[in-house]
């Protein structure tokens, strides 16, 4: 259950209500996730824009899911992880195969595995890459606005991964569990 208050959108005032309702139309939905966030409109309002800015930014649709998904199951977050799974399905057309290959930080195409890697450092090494952690991605063909935006989703990741986590946020989407790569389901 989730631990703070979940806004309702239907009585939301001022800024919070501004803010879901542009969520309500951009999505087509209010996910648990804005709702919660809701309760500071700074904080959604801040996530709300660097999500819609790298959104038109250099990295494609599909490579911002691949890496939320990369992210998702390095920082265990659940709730993430499920979202990022409908999302790379329906808006990115990525295919049970991709989405696997993403969660555990590859990819077939070698710029998209570069990518995926780098971000992963980013995460690991909290930001302090070495020498060849750049090197590679430069080397894959990364762009610096590509780099840029990397670590700029890298940290929007991180953000929604730890609020997640702390908050408790329920998991209003088909649940995706990290840990579960390659696991086959009982029948």
């Amino acid at each position: 259950m989730t631990r703070i208050n979940l806004v309702d959108p239907e009585t939301a005032t001022g800024a919070a209500a501004e803010q879901l309702d542009a969520t309500q139309r951009a999505m087509g939905r209010t996910p648990n996730i804005t709702r919660a966030m809701a309760n500071s409109p700074a904080a959604l309002k801040g996530y709300l824009g660097l999500s819609g800015a790298l959104a038109h930014g250099a990295l494609r649709a599909a490579t911002r899911e691949r890496l939320a998904l990369a992210m998702a199951e390095a920082n265990g977050c659940a709730y993430c992880l499920s979202a990022h799974t409908q999302s790379a399905t329906r808006a990115a057309k990525l295919d049970e195969e991709d989405i696997l290959s993403a969660r555990e930080g590859t990819a077939t195409d070698p710029k998209e595995s570069a990518v995926l890697a780098f971000a992963l450092a980013l995460n690991a090494k909290r930001g302090a890459i070495d020498d060849a952690d750049f090197a590679a991605a430069r080397g894959a063909g990364l762009s610096d606005a590509e780099l840029v935006e990397v670590v700029a989703a890298v940290g929007l990741n991180t953000l929604t991964n730890f609020f997640n986590k702390a908050m408790n946020t329920d998991i209003d989407f088909p649940v995706v569990l990290p840990g579960t790569v390659g696991q086959v389901e009982a029948a």
